[in-house]
């Protein structure tokens, strides 16, 4: 990826530092930052406009998985390629611990539960807009929660 010229996203690190852990989970997080440093030291940096991870936020809170972002914008500011991944594998990190502590999504305690609150105002919102077919095969397709 680093022989490219298009600058990676800090999403593309991210998942990049995933798929790392995902192929040695044993690796240490230093071990995967250095990693990163070696697969995209010759690749521009990321941008600054676009810091965020959007599929994280299913896995973790924000305040975790943002962890990094402030050490990932100051290494791009500083053109810090260990800074940048520094910040990528907190976030990482930070994801992998939460999810260890509460489990995956949908088997969290109650007050973790991103449903609560607004679970019955999008059903009614979803019955206006989706067809009959597509509310009934979307049901069967999801698992239940417990309430």
């Amino acid at each position: 990826m680093a022989e490219t010229n298009t600058s990676p996203t800090v999403a593309d690190l991210f998942r990049r530092a995933q798929a790392l852990r995902s192929e040695n989970p044993q690796a240490a997080y230093k071990e995967v930052a250095a990693q990163l440093v070696r697969e995209f030291s010759n690749a521009p940096f990321p941008p600054t406009y676009n810091l965020t991870i959007p599929e994280q936020d299913g896995r973790a809170p924000q305040e975790d998985w943002s962890a990094g972002l402030p050490l990932v914008l100051r290494g791009i500011q500083q053109k810090d390629w260990n800074g940048v991944a520094q910040g990528v594998v907190l976030s990482l990190e930070q994801t992998e611990n939460y999810e260890q502590q509460r489990g995956p999504e949908g088997t969290r305690d109650k007050w973790h539960d991103r449903s609560k609150g607004v679970e019955e105002v999008t059903a009614k919102v979803v019955g206006k807009w989706m067809p009959d077919e597509l509310l009934k095969l979307a049901e069967r397709s999801t698992p239940k929660r417990d309430k």
